[in-house]
């Protein structure tokens, strides 16, 4: 039977397919720590600038920890696939700001502030959801459940964290322009996360040998969660609440 766990531990057992995986996620996290390291640096606040360096130096932990587990297994990282970079798609619809404008040394206005929060609100919640599955999947293995765990518990910080500063910048009277960025940048993601899930279908069914009837079965799958996200679920990814953790990357 095809289920997101059955899918996982095949992709476990198979060393090239883990290696991509693992890459995959080393990438993700350690671009997003490079980004939040540029941002910290740019950001006027010093108080803000401290929660964003800190929030940058969680995730180059967690890329450092995936490129842990494959080592432990005698793999090195490969090239990711440009239609499964995840972050670089996003940021080629427009979505958080771009590495040319990181790589100016010129401090970031208010409308780049909010484009960095919203940015970082909407991937936060995707994030914490991929990795609540990851342990659903992988909660009894000994070597990845204990870095899951870690990365868990960070990811809600993260997500507090985001929650927590749109909705002071909303108090402060940015409220409408923060909910039209969330919605147009939820149904961005969405999209992306869509052409991102097919193309690492396509890829694991290389490495894999998956037949041509389980190949499509997948992408349906991926499809049909995606028309139900655009309808119904784009609604959560933009949706402000009380954060779980208060000053949850605070001193």
């Amino acid at each position: 039977m095809l289920s997101t766990r059955s899918i996982f531990q095949e992709i476990r057992r198979d060393p090239r397919a883990f290696q991509l995986l693992m890459s995959i996620a080393a990438k993700g996290e350690t671009q997003g720590g490079w980004e939040n390291e540029r941002i910290a640096a740019l950001t006027p606040d010093p108080a803000l600038a401290r929660k964003v360096l800190r929030h940058g130096a969680d995730e180059t932990k967690h890329g450092l920890m995936f490129s842990k587990l494959l080592r432990k297994t005698g793999l090195d990282e490969v090239p990711v696939p440009a239609d499964a970079d995840y972050c670089m798609m996003l940021e080629r619809r427009g979505i958080g700001l771009p590495h040319d404008r990181l790589g100016r040394d010129e401090p970031l206005g208010l409308e780049e502030i909010l484009q960095y929060l919203v940015h970082s609100k909407v991937t936060e919640e995707r994030a914490f959801d991929e990795v609540d599955r990851l342990l659903r999947v992988f909660g009894d293995d000994a070597e990845l459940a204990p870095s899951l765990r870690v990365i868990a518990e960070d990811e809600i910080n993260h997500l507090s964290y985001a929650h927590e500063e749109l909705l002071k910048l909303s108090g402060q009277g940015h409220r409408d322009r923060i909910a039209q960025m969330l919605k147009a940048y939820a149904l961005a993601e969405i999209r992306v996360y869509r052409d991102v899930g097919l193309a690492f279908v396509r890829h694991m069914a290389a490495l894999l040998g998956w037949s041509r009837p389980k190949q499509s079965l997948l992408k349906l799958g991926v499809s049909a969660a995606y028309v139900l996200e655009r309808t119904f679920a784009w609604r959560r990814l933009a949706a402000l609440r009380p954060p779980l953790r208060s000053n949850a990357m605070g001193s």
